[in-house]
């Protein structure tokens, strides 16, 4: 007697269900073992992600601590012993607590009059490609400053030119010693250029744009006037 069509389906289904049975069975008793130990590993590896993670957090808090003690010490006036200090926090702190403790014992080497020792800690964070952008280029322009007597004029241009502008946070100090080199070049448009510029900065500190008023008008720009103009015009 033939199979009806819809016990055909029925009987391929039944089929179906049980290759699949027998298949998971097969696979189970072949792979079971290596499946609940990759399981396992995953596991683990999930945990030990988590200890780690707690640890660094651990340790950033220890080393958030310690530099906000090193620095309490140092307003006070005491610096002796926080050059070790310092270098603990840089080897064992990520890179923002890394540039901090450098920038600081660099910041300490000038105090001291080491000249050499102080820019050599700012040229470090300003070329360690880890270290947050604003770091790096606060260390290049403190590095700049520090040896600034001894750089050529083209030197401290093209170190500085890029945060030279209007808008950027290191404008005012980058600007000023951007404009004296063009001075000691004799680009006298170029530096009046970047002093009046300066001048009508609102952002800039009072006291560069002081002085960035008085060298615009020495070199024969009215930076008053245009920036006098420029609030009306607003």
């Amino acid at each position: 007697m033939a199979i009806k069509p819809v016990d055909n389906e029925t009987f391929y289904r039944e089929v179906d269900e049980e290759l699949r049975r027998d298949q998971l069975k097969t696979t189970w008793e072949r792979f079971g073992k290596w499946i609940i130990a990759a399981v396992v590993l995953f596991l683990a590896g999930i945990a030990a992600f988590l200890y780690w993670q707690h640890r660094q957090e651990e340790q950033a808090g220890k080393t958030g601590e310690e530099m906000t003690a090193i620095l309490d010490e140092m307003t006070a006036g005491k610096t002796k012993g926080v050059e070790p200090r310092l270098d603990a926090v840089a080897k064992n702190g990520g890179p923002g607590y890394r540039a901090a403790a450098l920038l600081t014992k660099a910041d300490l080497a000038i105090g001291q009059g080491n000249i050499p020792a102080a820019v050599a800690g700012f040229k470090q964070v300003a070329e360690d490609e880890d270290v947050p952008a604003p770091y790096r280029e606060l260390a290049l322009i403190r590095q700049t400053a520090a040896e600034y007597d001894s750089l050529q004029p083209a030197v401290v241009i093209q170190r500085l030119q890029p945060l030279a502008v209007a808008g950027n946070p290191w404008f005012g100090s980058a600007g000023e010693m951007v404009a004296l080199a063009y001075l000691k070049q004799q680009k006298n448009a170029d530096a009046a250029r970047i002093f009046a510029a300066m001048a009508k900065d609102q952002s800039i500190p009072a006291s560069i744009r002081s002085r960035s008023v008085q060298m615009a008008g020495a070199l024969g720009v009215d930076a008053v006037q245009q920036s006098a103009t420029k609030e009306a015009a607003q």
